[in-house]
């Protein structure tokens, strides 16, 4: 699927699905209240489909697919018939009200368990966190060593690569030293700690994570399959044979074998490869050819591929899966929280912040990377999205939660004439807010 068709679709199949299911959070909660639904509308401006159902709402589809709603009969936009005043919103008790609003993110959180209890019990491929530290990174002079395999981030016991980053990217948002727990390619476990706090103030997770320098560990230069009837099977290799040298140059990775292969081949196509095959070093002569493959250029082959990293897929059973899946939305929770915080406070940036056009891109990525890896990122955004709407600022349902606490409070409804400052000073602050990710997702295209 072309990227940016991919971005786009997977984009409206997340806002699609996520804001349906919030808005069916409204809907269910009013109708269970008693509040009379006139129209559920998946999408904005015209509908290519609708209907009116038994209980009179009206179910549409609408032509702008970035949203939906759900409109209630309420007092403020227009007369009620007094044969449905007992069906007007407004007119419920405060404690529905708040009840009928706070029904939105709440489905969101249900979404978000929902989501990861999927992505457990169907498996998230992913690899072991073998790792390495790029020259002279902060990694490298926290005493990461090629081949370490991280145990625990901050006191937190992972698996995954994934699990690691992600451990790693929410401790960079406060620049506090972060204790790792590693075993050593020689199976002695160590201690050591990652001095995030001396990372420069102001800058986003993408430019700490290059200073830092933590990157998976290397393939080693072991041959995986040899290819039958190719210049590597021809010549002897066979799988399992680690390149010890190439023409007499040293290799300690697949990686400098595949780059040395071409430079050297293009000198003369007869290479001398030494390969290392139990107890023994055997000399090997392959002859390399030019392989031209459809939209790339012709290079040297010989007819190799290399071992795969060493999998970690993290699968539970149904039962399992619903204690972790709970214990990731509130470590996730929690994470959201943190990065709030901190980028109120001024201690992270607010580049950080990503847009529609960040969220396609992850969504894209994600949806070719499985389905556990797509629920995932389903499960994110739906907790995204309820902690956002939660937020006190009008025109969300946050804003309109505060309206109705301060009128249990006070005993009176909070007067029109302010309820519509807030609705302006809100429009202000959510156009900032969008303004502010749409920018953050447009210099990341830039060059530096």
């Amino acid at each position: 699927m072309n990227s940016l068709f991919g971005s786009v679709f997977w984009l409206l199949v997340t806002l699609g699905v996520l804001v349906t299911f919030h808005e069916f959070g409204h809907y269910w909660v009013a109708r269970k209240c008693g509040v009379k639904v006139l129209r559920f509308s998946v999408g904005f401006g015209r509908a290519i489909w609708k209907r009116i159902g038994k209980d009179g709402t009206e179910y549409q589809v609408a032509m702008i697919p970035l949203g939906g709603y759900v409109k209630m009969l309420d007092a403020r936009e227009g007369d009620v018939d007094p044969a449905l005043a007992g069906q007007e919103f407004t007119g419920k008790p405060v404690w529905q009200r708040i009840a009928i609003v706070a029904a939105g993110p709440g489905f969101n959180l249900i979404f978000t368990v929902f989501a990861f209890w999927l992505m457990f019990l169907l498996g998230k491929p992913d690899v072991a966190p073998l790792v390495t530290a790029a020259p002279q990174s902060m990694a490298a002079e926290a005493g990461i060593r090629q081949g370490d395999r991280i145990l625990s981030v901050g006191g937190r016991t992972v698996a995954t690569w994934s699990d690691s980053m992600d451990a790693v990217a929410n401790a960079l948002l406060g620049r506090d030293p972060l204790p790792l727990h590693v075993r050593g390619a020689d199976g002695k476990e160590r201690d050591l700690t990652l001095p995030l706090n001396q990372l420069p103030a102001g800058e986003d997770i993408g430019q700490y994570l290059d200073k830092l320098g933590l990157k998976l560990a290397p393939m080693p230069a072991v041959v995986g399959t040899v290819m039958a009837g190719e210049a590597a099977a021809l010549g002897g290799m066979q799988g399992g044979d680690r390149v010890v040298s190439l023409n007499g140059k040293p290799v300690d990775t697949f990686e400098e074998f595949q780059k040395l292969l071409p430079a050297e081949a293009a000198k003369s196509p007869t290479l001398t490869i030494e390969v290392k095959r139990g107890a023994r070093t055997i000399p090997l002569s392959v002859t390399a050819r030019m392989e031209s493959l459809e939209g790339q250029p012709a290079n040297w082959v010989i007819g190799v591929r290399p071992t795969e990293r060493e999998p970690a897929v993290l699968r539970y059973g149904p039962f399992k899966a619903i204690g972790a899946s709970l214990q990731m939305t509130w470590d996730s929770a929690a994470s959201t929280f943190n990065m709030i915080a901190k980028m109120l406070t001024g201690q992270a940036s607010t580049k950080n912040l990503s847009g529609v056009i960040g969220i396609a891109q992850v969504a894209n990525a994600s949806a070719s990377m499985g389905a556990g890896w797509f629920f995932s990122f389903l499960a994110m955004v739906s907790l995204s999205l309820a902690i956002l709407n939660l937020m006190p600022i009008p025109v969300l349902d946050g804003g309109w939660l505060l309206y109705y606490l301060i009128e249990l409070v006070k005993g009176s409804p909070v007067s029109e004439r302010v309820m519509m400052a807030g609705q302006y000073v809100g429009l202000v602050l959510l156009f900032t807010l969008m303004g502010l990710a749409f920018y953050n997702d447009i210099h990341r295209f830039l060059p530096s």
